[in-house]
């Protein structure tokens, strides 16, 4: 059960859209791509700066559109939108203490997508470190230490939650030593998520109801992008190639996307000024469209105009 309902002319929509990306990029297998598209109609419950109470919220009935937003796909850095709000829960609780490089870590790892970054914050968040390969006894502590998150994640009671994996940390060369290990002779313990459980993870953020109203006006100022780039930031930003690049020049947008040599995505809330709000969620899963910086803006770009044809906020 999706904490959205599937709607009736969001399917026309969605469906329509999918036609057009493979009639686009023909190469592009079915299977290769996973969607979900939360419109947000009013009276809008995101982005309100937390105005509204925890359980009137997830009262508010949703309609959207999902393509394969069920099926478990390696995140890349996606996963970190979730290591996010893990850091902020640990730390509403008291469970560990911030500090100026815990700070430094957390902006970077969302404004930069920096893999060092996350490192230490997995390192915080578990109580373990990387290092050489442990013995039996100590390795399996250290494997349940890692998978707490994972159990906070499974203890929202969310469905969307069931299926994810998020207990590695991102790299660029790959683990070693007890990583490795840890990540399966068949990489079978690798993260994975799905576009519903990022969408609603996303959604909560947008919601302001992700840990608490505050952290989670703390979580969008790091989410929030410029559309405007420079090109020496053109290789790096998390902009060009993905969802933003679809938008118009006054759009906003508040997103986290992840790449690697085998996908490519992006999960994003965005507003466009007289157009109702919506939140798109979309995994590539190719190794030959991962480097494609064309099929995500064309996606974006679509669901944009079709978003433009809904009925416009009063």
């Amino acid at each position: 059960m999706t904490f959205f309902l599937q709607d009736k002319l969001l399917q026309i929509h969605g469906d329509r859209i999918l036609q057009a990306t493979w009639a686009e990029f023909p190469e592009l297998n079915h299977n290769s791509i996973a969607i979900t598209w939360i419109v947000y109609d009013p009276p809008v419950p995101v982005n309100t700066g937390g105005a509204i109470n925890p359980q009137d919220f997830w009262n508010y009935s949703l309609r959207g559109f999902s393509y394969r937003g069920d099926q478990r796909i390696y995140p890349a850095s996606v996963v970190k939108l979730f290591y996010l709000v893990a850091i902020q829960e640990w730390l509403e609780k008291g469970m560990i203490q911030t500090g100026t490089e815990l700070e430094r870590a957390i902006s970077d790892m969302i404004i930069d997508s920096s893999n060092d970054a996350t490192s230490l914050v997995v390192d915080l968040l578990s109580g373990t470190t990387s290092g050489p390969e442990l013995p039996p006894g100590p390795f399996e502590t250290w494997k349940a230490q890692r998978n707490i998150v994972n159990r906070y994640f499974q203890s929202l009671g969310w469905a969307s939650m069931k299926k994810i994996n998020v207990n590695q940390k991102t790299w660029g060369d790959g683990p070693y030593g007890r990583e490795r290990m840890f990540l399966g002779e068949m990489m079978e313990n690798r993260n994975m998520l799905t576009t519903n459980a990022t969408a609603q993870l996303l959604h909560s953020i947008v919601g302001g109801v992700a840990v608490s109203r505050v952290r989670s006006q703390a979580m969008m100022a790091l989410l929030k992008r410029s559309l405007v780039q420079s090109p020496a930031e053109a290789d790096e930003d998390q902009i060009t190639g993905f969802l933003g690049s679809g938008l118009p020049n006054n759009a906003q947008i508040w997103s986290k996307a992840g790449w690697t040599t085998q996908v490519r995505h992006d999960a994003a809330y965005i507003e466009i000024p007289d157009c109702q709000p919506y939140l798109l969620v979309v995994f590539i899963e190719s190794k030959a469209h991962s480097k494609n910086r064309e099929i995500l803006p064309f996606i974006s770009q679509q669901i944009a105009a079709t978003v433009s044809t809904l009925a416009s906020l009063p």
